[in-house]
């Protein structure tokens, strides 16, 4: 029996907003090319994509998922994105490494919005992508609302290929504006054609004249015949669609209902013929390397499997990728193509296919493959903006639980996790409560650690307003045998924010040997670890003035615990003050959105250092302004709730700051401190 030769390969990316249908599209396109002979449900938890218990649980994809399949001799992989925002990163880190991507959306104008930063992020790495407007049959709004919605969010040109035709509120059909062919659909099986609905003709002929001129803006050719009223034949259209689409120039949308198969086979035979061959995407792609033969991929996604192996989805870009090859100095293990959670085993790869690998151990999501000194550029890192610190349920569980969290974060690099140095709590961050939610689930199922959870403690510092001068601190202490004796003298100042600790000395006449000196800092030091207010203290300088010494008792031990004791009297002399951490925020909105996030802020006692358009994002706005800590810990909550999910925040700590007198008070109590 001869081998069938495969003409292609064409790797895909499912993305979009939250519920729009992707995984459903994913099995639908998996049924027409019969890869399955039956079609799971989001709702029954059995689809090939969101196959981990947290999506199940949930029906939502919280992690990307593969699955191929073939369809007229080209071996379609296809990627199952997360559409929530919180999971963005695993969006992005699988976009790169595919040909092209479909955004699926809803006919819902309000939800359009929400594709705004995924159109961005696809056109910013030029990735070919086109749009299915999926759940036709619950549209309410006409069809050209959406495609206007979906033009505002878009900086290409948006090229409709079909004209919907509907019965009432009902998708029953299309029409190709490449060769203006109507079809019927039916339940099962591949629409039929019908004679043209003469009452759309006036509607399909503007569409169709529409998409000619947006062509016609990269190819003169096709202008001449436009102002010429040339009509041009379906083979130039559907070249310049190719040419166009493959650039990321223009932006094909399609209309359907994957629940019901509508739309999805025009669609698989639109990529079939436009989407780029995986050659054209790797030469983009490795454009500024060195020309040579040696085999490139690059890690999409890692995985830690039930069964504690890791696997790594990895894009081969050039070359062949063999089982047991050496790649970075490390030799990797199986290799496998998935299909979910099912895994097919395979001995090699060539350019262009994703297929897994094992035992790539100290190989991370992004990290490129390869024999020599290649490295392709990776996705920018998403900041942490949501915060849980987290207990074990048992305390033998803490010496497991960073090996575990390690393992989690190179699963899911948009996390992060810290021993903070000031409140000594494991807080583990992330992109928002749904998210650190799905990783204490795998927390639990997977390693067997369960977790309690807490918001995290602000690290509130403390200070001084006032000079304590000649504090007096003596430490004496007889017990038969040497004694303990030391004698100082301090004065205590306040220093200007953000300088810190500052210690000096300025005896006379060996009061206090130099030996014993370094005690009273160390004391100095300890008794500032905690403050009369229960924090510790910051931007306070410590001067050793006066002394004095016995010849056989005193020693370093005892010049430290004098100079606690005389810092604690002092202390009470300063007038100490609370201090918060204030952060400095980055804040991305759509203009329409800036006066309510705004108004955010300074309902959370922010200060707003101004605003401005974004250059490189039409149509959005970045707000500069500065917030309390205390106040960030719900913020990308609200932020997202008043822009429709898209706002975002980068932040980093700025300064500290005094606290309002009330809020001191409250601080204090519920620290069970008082002034």
């Amino acid at each position: 029996m001869t081998q069938k030769v495969r003409t292609s390969l064409h790797s895909i990316a499912i993305v979009g907003s939250y519920l729009s249908g992707k995984t459903t599209l994913v099995e639908s396109l998996l049924f027409v090319t019969e890869a399955i002979s039956r079609k799971g449900s989001v709702k029954d938890g059995n689809t090939i994509g969101d196959s981990s218990a947290q999506a199940r649980e949930r029906q939502m994809t919280v992690e990307v998922s593969a699955a191929s399949t073939e369809y007229q001799d080209v071996r379609f992989t296809f990627i199952d994105c997360p559409g929530s925002v919180e999971f963005a990163q695993e969006t992005y880190n699988a976009l790169i490494g595919v040909d092209a991507a479909i955004v699926v959306c809803e006919p819902i104008a309000e939800k359009v919005l929400t594709l705004a930063p995924l159109f961005k992020f696809l056109d910013d790495w030029e990735i070919p992508h086109l749009v299915f407007v999926n759940k036709m049959d619950q549209a309410n709004i006409p069809v050209s609302t959406v495609f206007n919605r979906l033009k505002a969010v878009s900086s290409r040109p948006l090229v409709a290929h079909q004209y919907p035709i509907l019965q009432g509120e009902n998708l029953i059909g299309f029409i190709d504006l490449i060769s203006e062919k109507a079809y019927h659909y039916h339940p099962g099986t591949a629409a039929d054609t019908i004679p043209f609905p003469k009452e759309l003709k006036q509607e399909e002929h503007a569409a169709r004249e529409e998409m000619l001129e947006i062509l016609a803006d990269f190819d003169d050719h096709l202008l001449e015949e436009l102002l010429e009223d040339i009509q041009p034949n379906q083979e130039e259209i559907l070249k310049d669609l190719k040419l166009d689409f493959a650039s990321d120039l223009v932006v094909p949308v399609f209309f359907g209902v994957a629940e019901l198969d509508y739309g999805v086979r025009p669609l698989l035979e639109a990529l079939l013929k436009e989407a780029p061959d995986p050659e054209a995407t790797a030469k983009r792609r490795l454009s500024n390397l060195s020309k040579n033969s040696d085999p490139i991929a690059q890690v999409l996604k890692t995985y830690y499997t039930p069964q504690g192996g890791k696997l790594s989805l990895v894009r081969v870009w050039q070359g062949n990728i063999a089982e047991g090859m050496t790649l970075n100095g490390i030799r990797a293990g199986s290799m496998y193509r998935l299909m979910g959670q099912h895994q097919e085993h395979v001995n090699t790869a060539s350019s262009g296919e994703i297929v897994a690998l094992t035992r790539l151990d100290g190989i991370k999501t992004g990290d490129t493959l390869t024999t020599s000194q290649v490295e392709l550029p990776r996705v920018e890192q998403l900041e942490p903006v949501f915060a849980l610190a987290i207990v074990p349920g048992k305390r033998d569980d803490e010496v497991k639980l960073s090996g575990a969290l390690n393992k989690l974060l190179e699963e899911d690099p948009a996390l992060a996790w810290e021993q903070h140095g000031d409140t000594h709590e494991v807080i583990l961050w992330g992109q928002g409560e749904i998210h650190l939610q799905v990783t204490l689930d795998r927390l639990r199922c997977k390693y067997n650690l369960p977790m309690s959870t807490h918001l995290p403690q602000v690290p509130y510092k403390e200070t001084i307003r006032k000079t304590a001068s000649s504090v007096h601190g003596r430490y004496k202490h007889q017990s038969g045998g040497h004694g303990q004796f030391g004698d100082v003298y301090l004065n205590i100042q306040p220093l200007p924010r953000g300088e810190g600790f500052k210690f000096g000395e300025n005896v006379v006449g060996g009061v206090v040997p130099k030996q014993y000196i370094p005690g009273v800092e160390m004391g100095v030091r300890e008794s500032l670890e905690r403050g009369p207010l229960g924090f510790p203290v910051v931007d306070v300088s410590v001067t050793l003035t006066n002394g004095s010494y016995h010849n056989v008792d005193s020693s370093e031990q005892a010049f430290k615990l004098a100079a606690r004791q005389a810092m604690h009297l002092g202390m009470l002399e300063c007038q100490s003050t609370l201090l918060e951490p204030i952060v400095r925020l980055q804040v991305k909105t759509p203009s329409e959105y800036t006066s309510k996030v705004l108004q955010l802020l300074s309902g959370r006692r922010g200060q707003i250092l101004g605003y401005e358009p974004m250059t490189s994002w039409q149509g959005w706005d970045n707000i500069t302004g500065y917030l309390p800590q205390s106040e960030m810990h719900d913020l990308i909550v609200e932020l997202r709730s008043q822009t429709l999910g898209v706002g975002s925040f980068d932040w980093e700590y700025d300064h500290l700051q005094e606290v309002p007198d009330k809020l001191t008070d409250k601080i204090l109590a519920s620290n069970g401190n008082g002034k």
